[in-house]
């Protein structure tokens, strides 16, 4: 025998417990109008518990005789419920809707029906109810599985663009909405983060040459000695005249220490190029305060080994290290932010992960902001279009960001301009003093590994 069921239209509803009563009262009565209204087979109120904020949880089932029946049920008496509902509670309640449909499937004796070959539950459709898998054992065909891999990147309505869009152009949509319980229709918050900086970090430091060196023609032993010996005098330029603002280097290129001549107290390191009188590294006149785990690790023969290190390869290992710890530091990053938000937002009463959450969606957007520049960049060098173009898009997307953290944060918490203005700009100092922090992490780790 073959059974069907006509669509579902559900309507869930948290309700604050002062307000329940009049929620119920008034839900009697709108299931007793619905009962009477044409096409409508049958109403079922019932009890789903409490939500994570403590608020009571109502169910109301409208089951339909077919599609043109919930059509005008969506058009009509729903609209007219939600819109009552909303204006008679308020902010006393929370709203959510869905439609369901039941599977064709034909009743069998339990031996007979087909199984599930990956967890072996009893399938009534074409896919699992219990795993999601599909109900066929079949060998896939090559065009399939090219499909299953790309099947997202081109399809208009699937979840990759359905995620990206408000990502980009709605901020704080995707945090809200997760909130919200509305969530199979964006990509998982932590995958999207994972593959937005996946593509960044590929974007960004991607090299041809590196992986397709087979394709280009080989350079000669002088070019490339030239192309090191520019790279290294302009690096070691660079860090000389940094360190030498800091009061770190004395002493660069064409000066020498005379032998009476008294040092600076603290640390002062020198690495002596090819026209210096000496080579290698010098560590004098160290001290360093601090804890004990710490002075025995800054020893001077550590700090010489890693200059000597830096200076054999001409940083190139210390470079890849960094590159190496920069998706680490921002992964720390996540939940040092999500606790400033926490101590923002007090009353909000929001999780922790909630806050959390927040920022994972943010960090994905400026990955995914950041990914645009670099490739507005390189496409304006390539493509002959007027230079100022690439630069306007690139200031502007970078003007977009702070915006957007603005924006993102009044739509999740909430709260009135004035009192989210005060916490943005907490927000954004203790942004700038985290990500710092976890930079120079970054580069110690980086520079202790080489």
């Amino acid at each position: 025998m073959t059974v069907r069921s006509g669509p579902i239209y559900e309507n869930r509803v948290f309700v604050e417990p002062e307000s329940l009563g009049d929620y119920e009262a008034w839900a009697d009565k709108q299931a007793a109008r619905a009962r009477n209204t044409a096409g409508i087979v049958e109403v079922a109120l019932f009890d789903i518990g409490q939500d994570d904020q403590g608020r009571p949880g109502r169910v109301c089932q409208f089951t339909l005789e077919d599609d043109e029946a919930l059509e005008k049920f969506v058009d009509g008496l729903a609209t007219e419920l939600e819109a009552e509902a909303l204006d008679r509670f308020g902010a006393a309640i929370s709203w959510q809707e869905r439609i369901l449909r039941e599977d064709e499937f034909r009743e069998l004796p339990a031996g007979e029906m087909p199984v599930c070959l990956n967890c072996g539950a009893h399938l009534r459709g074409q896919y699992c109810g219990n795993c999601g898998q599909r109900g066929r054992s079949r060998l896939i065909s090559l065009w399939e599985l090219i499909r299953d891999a790309f099947g997202d990147l081109f399809e208009l309505d699937s979840r990759l663009w359905q995620t990206l869009v408000p990502l980009m152009i709605r901020p704080g949509r995707l945090t809200h909405d997760y909130l919200q319980g509305r969530r199979a229709r964006y990509m998982p918050p932590f995958r999207m983060y994972l593959v937005l900086s996946l593509l960044f970090f590929v974007v960004a430091f991607f090299d041809p040459r590196e992986t397709f060196g087979i394709l280009y023609e080989p350079q000669t032993l002088e070019d490339i000695e030239e192309e090191e010996r520019r790279e290294a005098a302009d690096v070691a330029e660079e860090v000389r005249r940094d360190l030498a603002e800091e009061g770190i280097i004395i002493g660069g290129p064409g000066e020498s220490d005379e032998p009476g001549e008294e040092t600076t107290d603290g640390l002062n390191i020198r690495i002596n190029g090819e026209d210096g009188a000496e080579s290698g590294c010098k560590v004098d006149d160290f001290s360093i305060s601090g804890p004990e785990w710490l002075q025995r690790r800054l020893t001077p023969e550590r700090l010489v080994h890693i200059c000597e290190q830096i200076k054999k390869d001409q940083g190139r290992q210390f470079l890849q290290n960094l590159y190496d710890n920069v998706p680490i530091a921002l992964i720390v990053l996540l939940p040092i932010m999500a606790f400033v938000l926490k101590a923002l937002y007090p009353l909000s009463r929001r999780y922790y992960v909630e806050h959390l959450l927040f920022f994972v969606h943010f960090h994905a957007f400026m990955f995914l902001i950041l990914t645009l520049q670099i490739l507005i960049s390189r496409l304006n060098a390539a493509l002959p279009t007027p230079e100022a173009i690439g630069v306007l898009l690139i200031v502007a997307a970078s003007f977009y960001v702070p915006v957007y953290l603005f924006v993102a944060m009044r739509r999740v918490y909430a709260q009135g301009r004035l009192l989210t203005t005060a916490k943005y700009v907490v927000l954004t100092v203790s942004y700038l003093a985290g990500f710092t922090m976890t930079m120079l992490g970054a580069v110690t780790m980086a520079a202790f590994s080489v």
